[in-house]
């Protein structure tokens, strides 16, 4: 009997949860999540605000060690689409779900590298808008960050 109630209650919450959501789109969810690298500077990893996840730039920390990978450009930025992917899944969505993406790189020449890498992260080509910008560097010494929007 206590299980049925619990499940009655976490369904009436989760309702509720979307119906403040969906009458009220003003409103404000952050999302944290222990599986990804913890900010670095006072920004939330993602927010949820009108159907729309909008995911902090990430770079290639690695959330058990908090150590930057500079290996190679390609394990720098699977690392970062390994931690997009985390902040997605806490938030119940999957890398098809992501919209638009914006890369910034500290040199353009890593741009077939990150393409490659980045283009098997979407199993059926259904890639979102993106642009990709030169930028001359980023926290950490990262050569590589990525944030991105992603619908419910």
């Amino acid at each position: 009997m206590k299980k049925a109630i619990f499940i009655v209650l976490a369904a009436v919450s989760i309702t509720t949860l979307v119906w403040v959501i969906i009458k009220n789109p003003d409103s404000k969810i952050v999302v944290h999540t222990n599986s990804v690298p913890q900010p670095i500077g006072p920004y939330s990893q993602a927010v949820v605000h009108d159907n729309t996840i909008y995911v902090s730039g990430q770079i290639a920390l690695n959330p058990k060690t908090g150590q930057l990978d500079t290996t190679s450009i390609q394990a720098e930025t699977k690392q970062v689409m390994n931690n997009i992917r985390g902040i997605l899944a806490a938030s119940g969505l999957e890398m098809k779900h992501i919209l638009k993406a914006t890369i910034y790189l500290t040199d353009i020449k890593f741009f077939p590298q990150v393409n490659e890498v980045y283009g098997a992260f979407f199993n059926d080509k259904n890639y979102p808008a993106r642009e990709t910008i030169a930028v001359k560097a980023l926290p950490k010494g990262a050569r590589i960050e990525i944030s991105v929007s992603a619908g419910f």
